[in-house]
């Protein structure tokens, strides 16, 4: 009997694929270069660095001020990394057709774009926040365009290890909108959101691994390959889940409850990184802990608010309450 025909090998899967949306909806060129998609999630760590704080809940004015002035910042910092990858862009399939390597929208027009959006979020947080929140929000900026984007990105593999400084800054945004300063509780979420990145990130990088390395961009996967990355991967997830129970005292009140919620969560991501670990080169369970990881950060977020709530300061001061009863009661029989 004559052997089978081997099958073709699978296609790489583009970012449309990975995240359907970008299918579904089409942007318009100067709205596409903004990447509004990345907004959400850095505007919820910059709720979650609020929630933590003293100053919590923000008054109506300031927490618009705050979070349209990250928007902007946000918006400022998509328009300049396309601008400074426009020429990399062009030289692969998936990107080709992006607005400004394939020129639906001009450089002169982004770059004006750009430098009215960092001015806009300039001018709200220093007349409606303070001059720190301004300042962090302009440090997240030049941290994505210059450290990651320019510096890293074409460089190492701890690219994104590093550069991942970028996407943490809002909580400290929240923070010194919140109280003036930051704390060691904004320095914690800072902290997960660090930790939690190189795990998001390289779970799409494995999917996009092909083109990273049709242009040579030193990704993790390209260069390690889908074993080592899988490792680096649970690493950092057990990190992230370790770290995140830490939320209990950070918070100033509601760890109780955050604690418990937090549970189900971690025991959702440590599964999804063993999976791939078991089986690295599977593109379905790496595109799975691509989007959990996603919603793992914005469930975080939503843990830290809800906690805040007066049900949960309640939660609190009953399991203290408990504590002290069998504590006394143990004391009192050992006496």
């Amino acid at each position: 009997m004559a052997s089978a025909t081997p099958t073709a090998a699978a296609a790489p899967l583009t970012r449309d694929q990975v995240v359907p949306s970008r299918r579904r909806i089409k942007l318009p060129p100067w709205l596409e270069v903004a990447k509004p998609r990345l907004i959400p999630l850095l505007l919820a760590t910059t709720l979650g660095g609020m929630a933590l704080s003293e100053g919590w809940p923000l008054s109506s004015p300031r927490l618009a001020c705050t979070l349209g002035g990250g928007a902007l910042a946000s918006a400022a910092a998509g328009v300049l990394n396309c601008l400074w990858e426009q020429e990399l862009d062009g030289r692969m399939q998936r990107t080709s057709g992006r607005a400004l390597p394939s020129g639906r929208l001009s450089p002169t027009a982004a770059f004006a774009g750009a430098v009215s959006c960092t001015l806009a979020a300039a001018t709200l947080l220093v007349s409606g926040v303070n001059c720190l929140a301004a300042g962090l929000s302009l440090l997240g900026l030049c941290s994505y365009v210059l450290l990651y984007t320019a510096l890293l990105k074409p460089r190492t593999t701890q690219n994104i290890v590093i550069g991942g400084v970028a996407g943490a800054i809002p909580p400290l945004v929240g923070a010194a909108a919140a109280t003036g300063h930051v704390g060691l509780s904004g320095w914690w979420l800072f902290a997960l959101v660090m930790v939690w990145t190189p795990a998001h990130f390289w779970a799409l990088a494995l999917l996009l691994r092909d083109d990273y390395r049709a242009v040579g961009i030193p990704m993790l996967p390209v260069v390690k390959g889908p074993v080592v990355t899988a490792r680096a991967i649970r690493r950092y997830g057990w990190a992230t889940a370790l770290l995140s129970l830490l939320g209990v005292v950070a918070l100033p009140e509601g760890g109780v409850l955050y604690g418990l919620l937090v549970i189900p969560f971690n025991g959702r991501l440590l599964q999804m990184v063993e999976h791939l670990a078991q089986d690295p080169s599977s593109s379905e369970r790496a595109k799975g802990l691509f989007r959990w990881s996603i919603l793992y950060l914005f469930g975080i977020c939503l843990l830290l608010i809800l906690s805040r709530q007066s049900d949960a300061a309640l939660l609190d001061a009953q399991v203290r309450g408990w504590m002290l009863m069998l504590t006394g009661g143990f004391s009192g029989t050992s006496a």
